[in-house]
């Protein structure tokens, strides 16, 4: 086992083994499934029809082929790039050259392209909803990147849609494919740390506001079309970018902030660890100053945004009585407080403190069950069985809400009431109506018939 440079406190990660003498009987037994398992089974109800045969290759369309599509095109073996698209006609042309494959500058041409089975959907936030019902409608089976959603409302009628046209619908949270978080957030549900007393999340900034003057579209960009559903701004290279000065993943238009960028990977190993995967939190609010996020009227930094933007301090309750706060915690999982003990969970390893809390016999994990890799795997595992996938369109669905829970929070200043079985908030018409976004013409969410 690997050692940290504490000494009350003991770190396992996908490269160690994880040793155990106390864990017995059924517990064990559990956590094998969890980590060597293809797939959650689907109910009864759901679809089993096989669509296509064992030795044939999945054919997969790429939706928006910037930096993360570039990072999820290392597909198994039982699948194929046949086609991508993007708004930039150029990168798509220069992608497409490079995997020769098919290039489209509509996504909606690529989802009539009768070779591709399956889409992975890398766009900006703003962009995730409506082709990924788009796809499911198509019949095409959906690796969709997190957030999951721009908005609730967004959030639930993927989930619809994917029910309704049975479409396997993988979340793009790639930690529900490392051995280490499973584990973890196995041993947390079991009740290893004794009584659950707290968990502690990162401080994640919400988004703020955008001024910037405008340039020249660059040759090739449809920016009418990359602004979608959302106000039609001013381009800027510097909003064309999701990352960088600051990039738009920082303005509210076309993002929740990094509390969906950064917390969508951390809050959703919150609900995976507490057993809420099909739930939420029941109460949410805020502890300090008002929220005044500011406005940029030119590039700069993140830095001044996101500190404004990380207060005041969001705290969520759950029916158990749990409180989750965002503070210190680590920005891809969270440390989980017992009475026996801590668990801090954090992309791909977890630490125990005291080191002695929990031992674990030896559990051999596959290497290619890790990560972005292990995680399309599963996917393309999924579309083949009819299964369930490890991050299923419900899983991102809730997980993506308590990311906007905690923006709704902020942006509102008081203490709300939720109801996760029908997700509103209880007697606030204010917050129920951010609850969605509103829609540019010709950009609105597909009905699901």
């Amino acid at each position: 086992m690997s050692q940290t440079n504490r000494s009350d406190a003991v770190t396992v990660t996908k490269r160690t083994g994880i040793s155990r003498r106390r864990l017995l009987g059924r517990s064990a037994v559990g956590l094998a499934a969890g980590m060597l398992g293809g797939g959650i089974p689907s109910p009864a109800s759901a679809t089993r029809r096989f669509q296509l045969g064992a030795n044939e290759k999945v054919g997969v369309g790429y939706i928006g082929v910037g930096r993360r599509a570039r990072q999820l095109m290392g597909l198994p073996r039982a699948a194929r790039i046949v086609a991508v698209a993007d708004v930039d006609s150029r990168r798509a042309d220069e992608v497409a050259a490079e995997r020769k494959c098919r290039s489209y500058h509509d996504y909606r041409a690529l989802l009539d392209d009768k070779d591709v089975d399956a889409v992975v959907i890398a766009t900006p936030d703003h962009w995730h909803v409506i082709p990924a019902i788009h796809a499911c409608q198509a019949g095409k089976d959906v690796y969709c990147e997190k957030p999951l959603s721009l908005t609730v409302r967004e959030g639930r009628m993927l989930v619809r849609a994917a029910r309704k046209y049975e479409r396997v619908v993988q979340t793009g949270s790639q930690q529900r494919s490392m051995s280490a978080n499973r584990v973890a957030c196995e041993l947390v549900r079991q009740g290893q740390l004794g009584k659950l007393k707290e968990v502690i999340g990162s401080n994640y900034p919400s988004p703020w506001e955008c001024r910037f003057d405008g340039q020249d579209v660059p040759e090739g960009l449809d920016w009418n079309r990359w602004c979608g559903p959302s106000p039609l701004l001013p381009y800027h290279a510097e909003l064309f970018r999701p990352r960088g000065n600051p990039g738009w993943i920082s303005f509210r238009p076309f993002s929740g902030g990094e509390m969906t960028g950064w917390g969508a990977h951390g809050l959703d190993q919150v609900q995976w660890a507490l057993g809420m995967d099909h739930s939420g939190p029941v109460e949410v609010w805020t502890e300090g100053e008002p929220f005044r996020p500011p406005v940029y009227t030119k590039p700069e930094s993140r830095k001044r945004g996101e500190a404004v933007c990380s207060r005041p301090r969001v705290r969520y309750r759950y029916e158990t009585g749990v409180v989750l706060t965002l503070a210190d915690g680590p920005p891809g999982g969270a440390t989980f407080v017992g009475e026996r003990g801590r668990i801090t969970i954090d992309r791909g390893r977890f630490r125990l403190d005291p080191p002695d809390l929990i031992d674990l016999e030896h559990v051999p994990v596959p290497s290619e069950a890790e990560g972005t890799g292990g995680h399309l795997r599963n996917w393309i595992a999924c579309i083949k069985s009819r299964q369930r996938p490890a991050a299923d369109v419900e899983i991102g669905h809730r997980s993506a809400t308590v990311c906007h829970l905690g923006n709704i929070a902020r942006w509102t200043g008081r203490r709300l009431q939720w109801d996760p079985r029908e997700e509103r908030f209880v007697g606030d018409a204010t917050a129920n109506r951010l609850l969605d976004r509103p829609r540019r013409p010709g950009f609105e969410l597909p009905e699901i018939t």
